[in-house]
């Protein structure tokens, strides 16, 4: 299946049924009165997210979805059917933005979450609705009001706990296969990736998380150059960026410049990149000596004045990859355990009692 991770769509709600106009008119009833019913409630468009779509492709095919209009009111008081709601799947990790405001309209994370993005018209009012003690036939109705429609554009960003950054050729595609069941294309040429690829490495039975592999980054991503900005989006739901460095390019070229290029883009893209938690993964070092492996290593790390972890790793004979996946697993068994605590003591904040006086209470004084 083709992957798409952006589209635009149409959203149009039904607009609201006319109020009707109506005496009641029957043998022995003299002066029935007005019994102009109400009309119905037009139905709203929601978003729905899914774990059974991966894509956005389903919406290149159809770009418009409207729901029902209300139904008019009717004689006898009889009030007019609401509209039947439209419910749009999307995949999980879609994001709804208003492309005339730029505002966001929905961020769906997780299966089943289900947001309004355009909201049905409000039902027109019957004449029975008009009577008074000084108006007894009422000619006076309401419309109801029109539907919400938008355009939207959707974007799509992968839900995935580890994120694979880097150079075109550093070496991803091979280590995402390596601990995983993912087979993404490898080839010994820049750009073999030009679609994000998911893997799930499983430490043990119940422990497991998902990597992505993101298409390699170019100096210049941030203005379009490469592959540009596309796929720079799904990093932002990565609970942790791996920077992996070829260490020894085949192009002669400095592993060292190419980190800062990558770090530079990050930065030009959104700030908030250079926030998240980032690993360095030092690449290829099958392809060193074994007396020089040490000092080409400790050399990228001191220019780059990296802080944070250092793992130096070979995809293709899988030397070190098996200690960096433990520790990611448990890297993110903490962040999960520390959200927990989070929410729980939230909960706990909102459930204790107050100390406040009860002002309804008579004061002693």
């Amino acid at each position: 299946m083709k992957f798409v991770d952006e589209a635009k769509i149409n959203v149009i709600a039904g607009d609201g049924g006319n109020g009707c106009m109506s005496f009641r008119r029957e043998k022995y009833i003299p002066r029935g009165g007005p019994d102009g019913g109400d009309g119905g409630n037009g139905g709203s468009v929601y978003l729905q997210a899914t774990d059974d779509l991966n894509t956005l492709i389903d919406f290149r095919h159809k770009r418009t979805y409207q729901a029902e209009r209300g139904e008019n009111g009717r004689s006898r008081d009889c009030t007019g059917a609401a509209g039947k709601d439209c419910v749009v799947l999307v995949p999980q990790g879609t994001v709804a933005t208003d492309i005339l405001t730029g505002e966001i309209m929905a961020d769906l994370h997780n299966d089943g979450d289900r947001v309004m993005v355009a909201k049905g018209g409000y039902h027109g009012l019957g004449n029975a609705r008009f009577k008074s003690s000084t108006n007894r036939a009422p000619r006076r109705t309401s419309n109801g009001t029109p539907g919400q429609r938008f355009e939207l554009k959707l974007e799509l960003r992968l839900l995935a706990d580890v994120g694979l950054l880097g150079m075109p050729n550093a070496g991803k595609s091979t280590l995402i296969s390596r601990v995983s069941s993912a087979t993404p294309k490898i080839a010994d040429y820049p750009f073999t990736t030009l679609i994000p690829n998911l893997g799930v490495i499983s430490i043990e039975p119940h422990r497991s998380f998902v990597m992505a592999d993101i298409p390699g980054l170019i100096e210049g991503a941030s203005e379009g150059h490469g592959l540009g900005v596309r796929f720079l989006k799904h990093l932002m739901r990565n609970r942790l960026l791996l920077h992996v460095i070829d260490v020894n390019p085949i192009d002669q070229s400095n592993p060292v410049e190419t980190a800062k290029a990558i770090i530079n883009e990050l930065g030009k893209h959104d700030p908030a990149l250079l926030n998240k938690t980032r690993w360095l993964v030092l690449n290829k070092i099958d392809q060193l000596l074994p007396e020089e492996k040490n000092a080409v290593c400790e050399n990228i790390v001191k220019e780059l004045e990296w802080d944070g972890p250092v793992y130096a790793i070979s995809a293709v004979s899988g030397e070190g990859t098996k200690q960096l996946t433990n520790d990611i697993m448990l890297h993110l068994e903490n962040l999960r355990e520390i959200e927990k605590q989070a929410i729980a003591a939230s909960t706990n904040d909102e459930n204790a009692p107050s100390n406040e006086p009860d002002s309804s209470e008579p004061n002693d004084a």
